[in-house]
């Protein structure tokens, strides 16, 4: 609601969508995976901290980038494309 009310609707929208997150000592973790609405909660973190402190919890923000790994496949497929480009058509994957 603090985000809301303080004209922060696309931190507000993005916040509602993080749903692994944990709580160590004084720090709240969210993990979430590069990309961007991580962008997005680092540019607003002082305000994710803020709308924390307005609930009443005094804690450190901290982002956990989430490393996805790609499977020896999506691997193979991105190292032809580099070499083919256009020339490469894929049939029933990525």
């Amino acid at each position: 609601m603090f985000l809301k009310e303080h004209r922060q609707v696309a931190l507000h929208v993005a916040c509602g969508d993080i749903t692994d997150v944990a709580l160590d000592d004084n720090n709240f973790i969210i993990n979430i995976e590069d990309g961007m609405i991580l962008n997005l909660m680092k540019e607003g973190k002082r305000e994710i901290e803020s709308a924390l402190r307005w609930q009443g919890l005094d804690l450190n923000v901290i982002f956990n980038v989430k490393i996805i790994e790609k499977t020896q496949e999506e691997q193979d497929i991105e190292k032809l494309k580099e070499l083919f480009g256009n020339l490469l058509i894929v049939k029933g994957g990525k």
